[in-house]
């Protein structure tokens, strides 16, 4: 990765590990996708997709997040849980607009 997505992602980290987020691993990949941030918050594993933008575009980056992004990420999930072994585990979506992050914890619900 290069450029902005990875700016964003260390905005993302940066931001996960102030609330007291431990993250695992970056760009996990699999068959199925990718998984951008994997972290621990307390017991739960935490599979993280980060979506920025500028902050002035007139598109929110939160709407690239879709049905079929997300079912591709829960199947990365299922994947990784085995070598990844918690109690719980959720999907949470961090939206970057310029310098503000919006987190949504929970999406596949």
């Amino acid at each position: 990765m290069k450029g902005k997505g990875r700016e964003f992602e260390d905005v993302a980290c940066l931001y996960l590990t102030r609330i007291g987020y431990k993250v695992l691993r970056r760009n996990v990949h699999c068959r199925y996708g990718e998984i951008d941030i994997l972290a621990l918050d307390g017991d739960t594993l935490v599979f993280v997709e980060v979506k920025g933008g500028a902050g002035h575009s007139s598109t929110d980056p939160a709407y690239r997040m879709d049905t079929t992004k997300l079912a591709k990420i829960l199947k990365c999930a299922e994947k990784l849980m085995a070598e990844f072994p918690a109690q719980d585990c959720r999907v949470d979506l961090l939206v970057i607009r310029g310098s503000e992050v919006e987190h949504l914890k929970n999406i596949s619900l």
